[in-house]
Protein backbone atom coordinates (compact mmCIF):
# COMPACT_ATOMS: atom_id res chain seq x y z
CA UNK A 1 0.00 0.00 0.00
CA UNK A 2 1.39 3.34 -0.59
CA UNK A 3 2.54 5.39 2.05
CA UNK A 4 3.40 9.39 1.68
CA UNK A 5 4.93 11.96 3.75
CA UNK A 6 2.23 14.07 4.71
CA UNK A 7 3.53 18.08 5.57
CA UNK A 8 0.61 18.17 7.81
CA UNK A 9 1.13 15.13 9.91
CA UNK A 10 4.90 15.39 10.19
CA UNK A 11 4.52 11.47 9.03
CA UNK A 12 3.93 8.98 6.26
CA UNK A 13 0.31 7.92 6.37
CA UNK A 14 -1.35 5.11 4.34
CA UNK A 15 -2.90 6.57 1.03
CA UNK A 16 -6.79 6.01 0.77
CA UNK A 17 -8.09 8.59 -2.02
CA UNK A 18 -11.41 10.31 -1.22
CA UNK A 19 -13.24 8.38 -4.18
CA UNK A 20 -11.59 4.54 -4.83
CA UNK A 21 -9.32 4.51 -7.85
CA UNK A 22 -9.37 7.81 -8.57
CA UNK A 23 -7.21 11.21 -6.98
CA UNK A 24 -7.48 14.63 -7.79
CA UNK A 25 -3.77 16.13 -7.43
CA UNK A 26 -2.89 20.17 -7.51
CA UNK A 27 0.26 21.30 -8.05
CA UNK A 28 1.89 25.15 -7.61
CA UNK A 29 3.26 25.96 -10.97
CA UNK A 30 5.36 29.15 -12.28
CA UNK A 31 5.35 32.63 -12.48
CA UNK A 32 5.73 33.41 -15.56
CA UNK A 33 8.16 36.35 -16.01
CA UNK A 34 11.71 34.28 -16.86
CA UNK A 35 12.87 31.32 -17.98
CA UNK A 36 12.27 27.73 -15.36
CA UNK A 37 15.38 27.17 -13.25
CA UNK A 38 16.80 24.08 -11.58
CA UNK A 39 14.14 24.69 -8.55
CA UNK A 40 11.25 24.57 -10.92
CA UNK A 41 12.94 21.20 -12.64
CA UNK A 42 12.84 19.40 -9.79
CA UNK A 43 8.80 20.54 -9.11
CA UNK A 44 8.29 19.74 -12.82
CA UNK A 45 10.02 16.52 -13.28
CA UNK A 46 9.08 14.91 -8.47
CA UNK A 47 5.65 15.66 -9.62
CA UNK A 48 5.59 14.54 -12.83
CA UNK A 49 6.63 11.20 -11.40
CA UNK A 50 4.03 11.08 -8.64
CA UNK A 51 1.32 11.59 -11.38
CA UNK A 52 3.40 8.80 -13.62
CA UNK A 53 3.28 6.14 -10.26
CA UNK A 54 -0.45 6.38 -9.38
CA UNK A 55 -1.21 6.20 -12.83
CA UNK A 56 1.13 2.70 -13.13
CA UNK A 57 -1.08 2.10 -9.92
CA UNK A 58 -4.29 1.25 -11.78
CA UNK A 59 -5.14 4.64 -10.38
CA UNK A 60 -7.23 7.61 -12.71
CA UNK A 61 -5.33 10.79 -11.78
CA UNK A 62 -6.88 14.89 -12.42
CA UNK A 63 -3.53 16.54 -12.12
CA UNK A 64 -3.66 20.45 -12.19
CA UNK A 65 -0.97 22.35 -12.33
CA UNK A 66 -1.42 26.38 -12.36
CA UNK A 67 -0.15 29.35 -13.88
CA UNK A 68 0.71 32.73 -12.17
CA UNK A 69 0.37 34.99 -15.05
CA UNK A 70 -0.28 38.01 -13.18
CA UNK A 71 1.85 39.52 -10.38
CA UNK A 72 4.06 42.03 -9.43
CA UNK A 73 7.14 40.63 -11.09
CA UNK A 74 5.78 39.86 -14.37
CA UNK A 75 4.25 43.79 -14.26
CA UNK A 76 8.18 45.16 -13.76
CA UNK A 77 9.80 42.59 -16.21
CA UNK A 78 7.32 43.76 -19.16
CA UNK A 79 7.90 47.23 -17.73
CA UNK A 80 11.32 46.80 -18.36
CA UNK A 81 11.51 44.77 -21.62
CA UNK A 82 8.93 47.36 -23.07
CA UNK A 83 6.17 44.39 -23.76
CA UNK A 84 2.46 43.71 -22.99
CA UNK A 85 1.85 41.26 -20.02
CA UNK A 86 0.73 38.96 -22.54
CA UNK A 87 3.51 39.27 -24.89
CA UNK A 88 5.84 38.16 -21.90
CA UNK A 89 3.77 35.80 -20.53
CA UNK A 90 3.10 33.97 -23.86
CA UNK A 91 6.66 33.87 -24.58
CA UNK A 92 7.94 32.62 -20.77
CA UNK A 93 5.03 29.77 -20.93
CA UNK A 94 5.89 28.66 -24.49
CA UNK A 95 9.68 28.23 -23.49
CA UNK A 96 8.20 26.76 -19.94
CA UNK A 97 6.41 24.24 -21.91
CA UNK A 98 9.90 23.00 -24.13
CA UNK A 99 11.82 23.03 -20.86
CA UNK A 100 8.88 20.48 -19.82
CA UNK A 101 8.49 18.17 -22.72
CA UNK A 102 12.88 18.10 -22.92
CA UNK A 103 13.13 16.69 -19.40
CA UNK A 104 9.94 14.21 -20.03
CA UNK A 105 7.52 16.20 -18.38
CA UNK A 106 3.59 14.71 -19.38
CA UNK A 107 1.04 17.62 -19.43
CA UNK A 108 -0.81 18.05 -16.63
CA UNK A 109 -4.27 17.18 -17.08
CA UNK A 110 -5.43 20.81 -16.34
CA UNK A 111 -3.05 24.00 -16.40
CA UNK A 112 -5.48 26.58 -15.42
CA UNK A 113 -4.00 30.29 -15.69
CA UNK A 114 -4.94 32.95 -12.64
CA UNK A 115 -6.20 35.55 -15.49
CA UNK A 116 -8.37 32.93 -16.58
CA UNK A 117 -10.62 32.79 -13.06
CA UNK A 118 -11.03 36.09 -11.93
CA UNK A 119 -14.37 35.71 -11.21
CA UNK A 120 -14.03 32.64 -9.65
CA UNK A 121 -11.50 34.47 -7.16
CA UNK A 122 -13.76 37.90 -6.39
CA UNK A 123 -16.20 34.70 -5.71
CA UNK A 124 -14.82 33.57 -3.24
CA UNK A 125 -13.18 36.78 -1.70
CA UNK A 126 -16.99 37.90 -1.57
CA UNK A 127 -17.63 34.68 0.24
CA UNK A 128 -14.39 35.21 3.17
CA UNK A 129 -15.91 38.77 3.56
CA UNK A 130 -19.18 37.64 4.43
CA UNK A 131 -18.24 35.07 6.55
CA UNK A 132 -15.88 37.62 8.89
CA UNK A 133 -12.88 36.41 7.68
CA UNK A 134 -11.72 39.08 5.20
CA UNK A 135 -12.48 42.57 5.25
CA UNK A 136 -11.96 46.07 2.85
CA UNK A 137 -8.82 48.48 3.64
CA UNK A 138 -8.78 51.67 3.68
CA UNK A 139 -6.53 51.48 0.59
CA UNK A 140 -8.66 49.32 -1.31
CA UNK A 141 -7.10 46.23 -0.87
CA UNK A 142 -8.92 43.55 0.52
CA UNK A 143 -7.23 41.46 2.92
CA UNK A 144 -7.46 38.17 5.32
CA UNK A 145 -7.97 38.32 8.52
CA UNK A 146 -5.21 35.80 9.93
CA UNK A 147 -6.78 36.11 13.97
CA UNK A 148 -10.22 34.61 12.65
CA UNK A 149 -8.36 31.09 11.55
CA UNK A 150 -7.68 29.41 14.88
CA UNK A 151 -5.72 26.59 13.57
CA UNK A 152 -3.16 29.44 11.22
CA UNK A 153 0.23 27.90 11.30
CA UNK A 154 -1.00 24.04 11.43
CA UNK A 155 1.07 23.18 8.24
CA UNK A 156 4.09 24.86 8.85
CA UNK A 157 4.17 24.86 12.55
CA UNK A 158 4.84 28.30 13.41
CA UNK A 159 2.97 29.92 16.34
CA UNK A 160 0.88 33.13 15.69
CA UNK A 161 2.62 34.83 18.74
CA UNK A 162 6.10 34.41 17.32
CA UNK A 163 5.51 35.33 14.06
CA UNK A 164 3.40 38.37 15.12
CA UNK A 165 6.43 39.24 17.41
CA UNK A 166 8.57 39.30 14.21
CA UNK A 167 6.48 41.23 12.30
CA UNK A 168 5.35 44.98 12.07
CA UNK A 169 2.75 46.81 10.10
CA UNK A 170 3.54 49.70 8.32
CA UNK A 171 2.49 53.50 8.75
CA UNK A 172 1.05 53.48 5.24
CA UNK A 173 -0.42 49.84 5.51
CA UNK A 174 -4.10 49.28 5.91
CA UNK A 175 -4.02 45.41 7.36
CA UNK A 176 -5.83 45.57 11.26
CA UNK A 177 -2.78 42.48 12.45
CA UNK A 178 0.72 42.45 10.58
CA UNK A 179 -0.11 38.29 9.78
CA UNK A 180 -2.64 39.70 7.55
CA UNK A 181 -2.06 39.41 3.47
CA UNK A 182 -3.90 40.50 0.58
CA UNK A 183 -6.70 38.80 -1.18
CA UNK A 184 -6.96 41.87 -3.49
CA UNK A 185 -5.11 44.70 -4.84
CA UNK A 186 -6.32 48.16 -5.78
CA UNK A 187 -5.18 49.06 -9.20
CA UNK A 188 -2.53 51.56 -9.03
CA UNK A 189 -1.70 53.85 -12.33
CA UNK A 190 -0.65 52.25 -15.40
CA UNK A 191 -0.95 48.70 -14.16
CA UNK A 192 -3.59 45.85 -15.43
CA UNK A 193 -6.88 45.65 -13.87
CA UNK A 194 -10.28 43.84 -13.13
CA UNK A 195 -13.69 45.19 -12.07
CA UNK A 196 -14.70 43.86 -8.81
CA UNK A 197 -17.11 44.87 -5.92
CA UNK A 198 -14.23 46.85 -4.08
CA UNK A 199 -13.45 48.48 -7.18
CA UNK A 200 -10.49 48.31 -10.35
CA UNK A 201 -7.60 45.88 -8.86
CA UNK A 202 -6.31 42.48 -9.44
CA UNK A 203 -5.85 38.66 -7.29
CA UNK A 204 -3.28 38.46 -4.53
CA UNK A 205 -0.97 35.65 -5.01
CA UNK A 206 -2.37 33.14 -2.51
CA UNK A 207 -6.10 33.67 -3.10
CA UNK A 208 -5.17 32.10 -6.91
CA UNK A 209 -4.57 28.92 -6.38
CA UNK A 210 -7.13 28.11 -3.63
CA UNK A 211 -9.43 29.64 -6.51
CA UNK A 212 -8.23 27.50 -8.65
CA UNK A 213 -7.89 23.81 -7.40
CA UNK A 214 -11.67 24.14 -5.41
CA UNK A 215 -12.56 25.30 -9.55
CA UNK A 216 -11.01 21.98 -11.22
CA UNK A 217 -10.59 19.54 -7.82
CA UNK A 218 -13.57 20.68 -5.47
CA UNK A 219 -13.45 21.78 -1.78
CA UNK A 220 -11.71 18.62 -0.31
CA UNK A 221 -9.33 17.24 -2.49
CA UNK A 222 -6.53 14.58 -2.30
CA UNK A 223 -2.79 15.95 -2.58
CA UNK A 224 -1.57 19.38 -2.70
CA UNK A 225 2.62 19.48 -3.63
CA UNK A 226 5.15 22.20 -4.48
CA UNK A 227 8.27 23.42 -3.45
CA UNK A 228 9.64 23.25 0.56
CA UNK A 229 9.71 27.10 -0.38
CA UNK A 230 5.89 27.43 -0.84
CA UNK A 231 5.31 25.78 2.50
CA UNK A 232 4.95 28.78 4.66
CA UNK A 233 3.06 31.40 4.08
CA UNK A 234 1.40 30.56 0.75
CA UNK A 235 0.20 26.85 1.87
CA UNK A 236 -0.40 27.96 5.19
CA UNK A 237 -2.03 30.95 4.03
CA UNK A 238 -4.16 28.78 0.78
CA UNK A 239 -5.22 26.25 3.88
CA UNK A 240 -6.65 29.70 6.18
CA UNK A 241 -8.56 30.95 3.39
CA UNK A 242 -9.99 27.87 1.73
CA UNK A 243 -11.22 25.94 4.79
CA UNK A 244 -12.80 29.74 5.73
CA UNK A 245 -14.49 29.81 2.44
CA UNK A 246 -15.81 26.31 2.24
CA UNK A 247 -16.08 24.91 6.10
CA UNK A 248 -14.39 22.03 5.52
CA UNK A 249 -11.01 20.16 5.13
CA UNK A 250 -9.33 21.61 2.68
CA UNK A 251 -6.54 18.58 1.30
CA UNK A 252 -5.70 15.57 2.91
CA UNK A 253 -2.09 15.24 1.92
CA UNK A 254 0.65 17.98 1.65
CA UNK A 255 3.59 17.36 -0.06
CA UNK A 256 6.68 19.43 -0.51
CA UNK A 257 9.96 18.43 -2.31
CA UNK A 258 13.47 19.58 -0.74
CA UNK A 259 15.80 22.70 -1.78
CA UNK A 260 18.26 22.60 -4.39
CA UNK A 261 22.04 23.89 -3.77
CA UNK A 262 24.54 24.66 -6.01
CA UNK A 263 27.91 23.24 -4.88
CA UNK A 264 26.40 22.61 -1.24
CA UNK A 265 25.35 26.33 -1.26
CA UNK A 266 21.48 27.64 -1.46
CA UNK A 267 20.93 28.52 -4.73
CA UNK A 268 20.25 32.20 -5.40
CA UNK A 269 20.91 34.51 -7.99
CA UNK A 270 22.36 36.83 -5.31
CA UNK A 271 25.44 34.27 -4.83
CA UNK A 272 26.35 33.98 -8.33
CA UNK A 273 25.44 30.15 -8.23
CA UNK A 274 21.71 30.48 -10.61
CA UNK A 275 20.91 28.18 -12.97
CA UNK A 276 18.14 27.71 -15.86
CA UNK A 277 17.13 24.53 -16.98
CA UNK A 278 18.34 25.75 -20.85
CA UNK A 279 21.95 26.84 -19.30
CA UNK A 280 22.19 22.63 -17.60
CA UNK A 281 20.81 21.58 -21.28
CA UNK A 282 23.78 23.18 -22.68
CA UNK A 283 26.23 20.54 -21.24
CA UNK A 284 23.97 17.47 -19.98
CA UNK A 285 21.15 15.47 -21.76
CA UNK A 286 17.81 16.12 -20.76
CA UNK A 287 17.44 12.04 -19.31
CA UNK A 288 20.48 12.95 -17.67
CA UNK A 289 19.23 16.00 -15.35
CA UNK A 290 15.68 14.14 -14.72
CA UNK A 291 17.90 10.98 -13.49
CA UNK A 292 20.19 13.13 -11.25
CA UNK A 293 17.16 14.57 -9.48
CA UNK A 294 15.34 11.12 -9.29
CA UNK A 295 18.77 9.81 -7.78
CA UNK A 296 18.06 11.75 -4.80
CA UNK A 297 14.38 11.53 -2.54
CA UNK A 298 12.24 14.31 -3.38
CA UNK A 299 12.00 15.12 0.47
CA UNK A 300 15.80 15.64 1.07
CA UNK A 301 18.35 18.51 -0.20
CA UNK A 302 19.10 18.22 -3.81
CA UNK A 303 23.24 19.08 -4.79
CA UNK A 304 23.83 20.10 -8.11
CA UNK A 305 27.40 19.99 -8.85
CA UNK A 306 28.85 18.29 -12.36
CA UNK A 307 30.21 16.09 -10.75
CA UNK A 308 26.44 14.51 -9.72
CA UNK A 309 25.83 15.06 -13.79
CA UNK A 310 28.47 12.77 -15.04
CA UNK A 311 27.42 9.92 -12.23
CA UNK A 312 24.04 10.36 -13.74
CA UNK A 313 25.28 10.06 -17.09
CA UNK A 314 27.29 6.71 -16.17
CA UNK A 315 24.44 5.76 -14.32
CA UNK A 316 22.42 5.86 -17.52
CA UNK A 317 24.90 4.44 -19.87
CA UNK A 318 24.80 1.50 -17.81
CA UNK A 319 21.54 1.09 -18.07
CA UNK A 320 21.58 1.50 -22.16
CA UNK A 321 24.28 -0.76 -22.50
CA UNK A 322 22.39 -3.80 -20.89
CA UNK A 323 19.46 -2.75 -23.39
CA UNK A 324 21.15 -2.80 -26.29
CA UNK A 325 20.84 -4.97 -28.81
CA UNK A 326 17.84 -6.34 -27.42
CA UNK A 327 14.45 -6.45 -28.77
CA UNK A 328 11.96 -3.13 -27.38
CA UNK A 329 9.26 -5.64 -26.66
CA UNK A 330 9.26 -8.99 -25.14
CA UNK A 331 6.66 -11.51 -23.77
CA UNK A 332 9.17 -13.63 -22.17
CA UNK A 333 8.01 -14.45 -18.30
CA UNK A 334 10.34 -12.46 -15.87
CA UNK A 335 10.46 -14.43 -12.27
CA UNK A 336 12.92 -12.04 -10.06
CA UNK A 337 10.60 -10.55 -8.15
CA UNK A 338 11.51 -6.94 -9.99
CA UNK A 339 8.55 -5.29 -9.87
CA UNK A 340 7.23 -6.39 -6.44
CA UNK A 341 10.66 -4.60 -5.15
CA UNK A 342 9.84 -1.86 -7.20
CA UNK A 343 6.89 -1.30 -5.97
CA UNK A 344 7.81 -1.43 -2.43
CA UNK A 345 10.16 1.38 -3.17
CA UNK A 346 7.61 3.41 -4.41
CA UNK A 347 4.90 2.47 -1.75
CA UNK A 348 7.79 4.02 0.54
CA UNK A 349 7.00 7.57 0.08
CA UNK A 350 8.20 7.37 -3.67
CA UNK A 351 11.87 6.04 -2.83
CA UNK A 352 13.21 7.27 -6.22
CA UNK A 353 16.90 6.12 -4.99
CA UNK A 354 15.72 2.52 -3.90
CA UNK A 355 13.42 2.27 -6.92
CA UNK A 356 16.69 2.74 -9.34
CA UNK A 357 18.68 0.26 -7.36
CA UNK A 358 16.18 -2.36 -8.40
CA UNK A 359 16.84 -1.08 -11.98
CA UNK A 360 20.43 -1.86 -11.30
CA UNK A 361 19.82 -5.13 -10.03
CA UNK A 362 17.58 -6.32 -12.93
CA UNK A 363 20.08 -4.64 -15.59
CA UNK A 364 22.80 -7.15 -13.85
CA UNK A 365 20.47 -9.96 -14.48
CA UNK A 366 20.54 -8.83 -18.05
CA UNK A 367 23.89 -8.63 -18.91
CA UNK A 368 23.95 -12.30 -16.79
CA UNK A 369 21.60 -13.98 -18.76
CA UNK A 370 22.87 -12.36 -22.25
CA UNK A 371 26.56 -13.46 -20.95
CA UNK A 372 25.03 -17.26 -20.56
CA UNK A 373 23.66 -17.15 -23.83
CA UNK A 374 20.10 -17.20 -22.86
CA UNK A 375 18.90 -14.58 -25.52
CA UNK A 376 15.41 -14.99 -24.60
CA UNK A 377 15.48 -14.64 -20.93
CA UNK A 378 17.61 -11.27 -21.22
CA UNK A 379 14.99 -10.21 -23.91
CA UNK A 380 12.72 -10.56 -21.05
CA UNK A 381 14.52 -9.15 -18.73
CA UNK A 382 15.04 -5.73 -21.12
CA UNK A 383 11.75 -5.69 -21.69
CA UNK A 384 11.17 -5.58 -17.37
CA UNK A 385 13.46 -2.98 -17.39
CA UNK A 386 12.03 -0.94 -19.91
CA UNK A 387 8.90 -0.77 -18.60
CA UNK A 388 9.61 -0.09 -15.04
CA UNK A 389 11.98 2.79 -16.03
CA UNK A 390 9.49 4.20 -17.77
CA UNK A 391 7.27 4.67 -14.60
CA UNK A 392 10.00 6.82 -13.77
CA UNK A 393 10.15 8.74 -16.98
CA UNK A 394 13.50 7.16 -17.81
CA UNK A 395 15.07 4.51 -20.56
CA UNK A 396 12.62 5.55 -23.32
CA UNK A 397 15.20 6.45 -25.60
CA UNK A 398 16.74 4.41 -28.55
CA UNK A 399 19.93 2.41 -26.89
CA UNK A 400 21.93 3.02 -29.28
CA UNK A 401 20.91 6.66 -30.12
CA UNK A 402 21.32 7.35 -26.22
CA UNK A 403 24.76 5.62 -26.08
CA UNK A 404 25.89 7.73 -29.57
CA UNK A 405 24.09 11.02 -29.14
CA UNK A 406 26.93 12.75 -26.58
CA UNK A 407 25.56 15.74 -25.00
CA UNK A 408 26.26 19.99 -25.13
CA UNK A 409 27.50 21.77 -27.68
CA UNK A 410 30.81 19.70 -28.38
CA UNK A 411 29.86 16.19 -29.77
CA UNK A 412 33.27 15.39 -30.79
CA UNK A 413 34.05 13.59 -34.20
CA UNK A 414 30.81 12.39 -36.32
CA UNK A 415 29.30 9.27 -36.90
CA UNK A 416 31.04 9.08 -40.01
CA UNK A 417 34.16 9.66 -38.77
CA UNK A 418 33.62 7.36 -36.26
CA UNK A 419 33.04 4.75 -38.29
CA UNK A 420 35.88 5.37 -40.54
CA UNK A 421 38.09 5.00 -37.63
CA UNK A 422 36.76 1.78 -36.44
CA UNK A 423 36.66 0.07 -40.37
CA UNK A 424 40.49 1.68 -40.49
CA UNK A 425 41.51 0.17 -37.04
CA UNK A 426 39.83 -3.37 -37.98
CA UNK A 427 42.25 -3.01 -41.01
CA UNK A 428 45.26 -2.54 -39.22
CA UNK A 429 44.63 -5.62 -36.70
CA UNK A 430 43.93 -7.70 -39.37
CA UNK A 431 47.49 -6.16 -41.09
CA UNK A 432 48.73 -6.76 -37.17
CA UNK A 433 49.55 -3.26 -37.33
CA UNK A 434 48.79 -3.39 -33.50
CA UNK A 435 50.15 -0.07 -32.78
CA UNK A 436 48.26 1.65 -35.53
CA UNK A 437 45.23 0.02 -33.97
CA UNK A 438 45.78 1.15 -30.22
CA UNK A 439 46.53 4.85 -31.97
CA UNK A 440 42.91 4.65 -33.42
CA UNK A 441 41.59 3.61 -29.98
CA UNK A 442 43.44 6.40 -27.77
CA UNK A 443 42.34 9.22 -30.20
CA UNK A 444 39.03 8.36 -29.75
CA UNK A 445 38.64 8.15 -26.23
CA UNK A 446 40.37 11.19 -25.98
CA UNK A 447 37.70 12.87 -27.73
CA UNK A 448 34.68 10.87 -25.94
CA UNK A 449 34.07 7.81 -28.02
CA UNK A 450 34.59 4.38 -26.56
CA UNK A 451 35.29 1.40 -28.53
CA UNK A 452 34.10 -1.82 -27.07
CA UNK A 453 34.99 -4.72 -28.92
CA UNK A 454 32.64 -8.06 -28.66
CA UNK A 455 32.00 -11.17 -30.78
CA UNK A 456 29.81 -9.47 -32.98
CA UNK A 457 32.65 -7.16 -33.66
CA UNK A 458 33.27 -3.37 -32.33
CA UNK A 459 30.32 -1.03 -31.22
CA UNK A 460 30.90 2.18 -29.74
CA UNK A 461 29.24 5.00 -27.31
CA UNK A 462 30.06 8.68 -26.45
CA UNK A 463 31.18 9.45 -23.02
CA UNK A 464 31.04 13.39 -23.66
Amino acid sequence: MLHIHNTLSRKKEPFTPIEPGKVRMYVCGMTVYDDCHLGHARVLVVFDMVYRYLQASGLEVTYVRNITDIDDKIIRRASENGETIEQLTERVIARMHEDADALGVLRPTMEPRATQHVQEIIDLITKLISSGHAYLGNNGDVYYSVSQFPTYGQLSGKRVEDLRAGERVAPDEAKRDPLDFVLWKSAKPGEPFWESPWGPGRPGWHIECSAMSMCYLGEHFDIHGGGQDLQFPHHENEIAQSEAASCSHFVNVWMHNGFVRINEEKMSKSLGNFFTIREVLAHYRPEEIRYFILASHYRSPLNYDDQALHAARQALTRLYTALRDLPEHASAAVDGGWRQRFSAAMDDDFNTPEALAVLFDLTREVNRLRDAGEAVAAAGAASELRDLGSILGLLGDDPQAFLRGGSGADQGPSDEQIEALIAERLAARQNRDFARADQIRDELKAQGVVLEDGPQGTTWRRDI
